[in-house]
């Protein structure tokens, strides 16, 4: 599964010229699923989008501190959840995507569904885009603090990883 969620001062979706789904501030979230993704993975996934700390305390802001210590669920944003199966978009073998290893469209509708219902249910205001439709994504982005989540890299240890400078 993967993640690429950016902090927004506020985002929208639209399908046909038709607002579906807005946020004012929190996170805008584009979720794809791969194909042997599980509902453990999706699980982690939420939790991590959901405590993702990229908000800085409210009497940090424009102190140019930088520190990010608050998540979307702390400082009360909500989250635009969008699905974008092209995150699984394989070009290694040439200049046109290739998504073998996105999830089938009826299993991801599922998958996305559920990451919606778990979202809700951890406490977050969400709002969605609509599946599988072509949609006109706007954002105001903040920061700009944008991160990537990748489920596959979820059970390294830290201390695989070169140290802070090293690397």
């Amino acid at each position: 599964m993967r993640a690429v969620v950016q902090r927004v001062l506020s985002a929208r979706v639209e399908v046909e010229g038709k607002v579906v789904g807005a946020i004012d501030h929190g996170l805008l979230a584009f979720l794809g699923f791969g194909r042997d993704d599980t509902a453990e993975y999706r699980r982690w996934m939420v939790s991590k989008i959901v405590g993702l700390r990229v908000f800085p305390r409210s009497d940090e802001v424009g102190s140019g501190s930088g520190k990010m210590t608050l998540s979307v669920a702390d400082v009360g944003g909500g989250v635009l959840l969008v699905s974008q199966f092209t995150l699984y978009g394989d070009v290694l073998r040439g200049r046109r995507p290739a998504f073998d290893l996105a999830m089938p469209p009826d299993e991801a509708r599922a998958a996305y569904e559920a990451a919606i219902t778990e979202m809700r249910a951890a406490g977050v205001h969400v709002e969605t885009g609509t599946f599988g439709a072509h949609m006109t994504v706007h954002a105001v982005g903040d920061g700009p603090v944008t991160i990537c989540i990748d489920s596959d890299v979820r059970g390294r240890a830290r201390s695989s990883s070169p140290a802070r400078g090293e690397g």
